[in-house]
């Protein structure tokens, strides 16, 4: 049982540092920071001001189907400017985060997306 532990911790311990250095790839932590700064600005704009709907009122059912159909349209050609669909990026974006050293390295050196 003791023997079955080390190599279970073992093929964990392997696994997880490739899926950390592909993780951790600059070109891939640079996309991916950049998408997300994006889609920040884009839904801070998306809903700035409140205007689409009367103060204190609920969208109806209706009218949420056509803000997530709106959202994924625009959310859809915003990733494809960094060859990513929305499906690649909610799969993918967690492991390129996690590496928290990758993504503050890259932060750092680029001082103006702070």
């Amino acid at each position: 049982m003791n023997l079955t532990h080390r190599v279970i911790g073992i093929s964990l311990g392997i696994l997880l540092c490739a899926v950390g250095g592909f993780a951790g790839e600059p070109a891939e932590v640079e996309k991916f920071v950049k998408a997300r700064i994006e889609i920040g600005e884009m839904m801070t704009n998306y809903f700035q001001g409140g205007e689409r709907f009367k103060e204190g009122q609920k969208p109806s059912p209706e009218q949420m189907r056509e803000m997530g159909a709106d959202i994924n349209a625009k959310l859809s050609k915003l990733l494809g400017q960094y060859d990513l669909t929305v499906e690649d990026y909610r799969k993918r974006s967690p492991e390129v985060f996690a590496d928290e050293a990758a993504v503050k390295r890259y932060l750092n050196e680029h001082q103006d997306l702070k």
